[in-house]
């Protein structure tokens, strides 16, 4: 089938520990490689700073306290102005751009 593909991906997982276990080796290496493809996207469309989600959606309070710690890290800033801008631009990455153009 690799050979009619544009972009061939073939994992080879090996012989299986357990015996009847197949199903769960599989879906591992499926899993692993459609995380690395993911991750590969979110890096190439702008969603990644550094090592970090910056586009996110901040749907509830453990989020937006990430962002707001991410922003102190990038920038210095205290916690009060980081969470305040944060709030006001919706996004990490918004306010990380915001913050670089003053």
């Amino acid at each position: 089938m690799a050979k009619h593909a544009d972009f061939a991906i073939e994992v080879i997982t090996g012989a299986e520990f357990v015996t009847g276990s197949t199903r769960m080796k599989a879906g591992t290496a499926q899993k692993l490689v459609l995380n690395m493809i993911s991750t590969a996207v979110m890096i190439k469309i702008g969603r990644v700073h550094d090592n970090k989600m910056v586009h996110m959606h901040l749907s509830n309070n453990k989020l937006i306290e990430r962002g707001t710690k991410m922003i102190m890290d990038a920038t210095g800033l205290t916690y009060e102005e980081s969470n305040r801008i944060l709030l006001a631009e919706g996004s990490v990455k918004k306010a990380l751009e915001k913050i670089m153009q003053r």
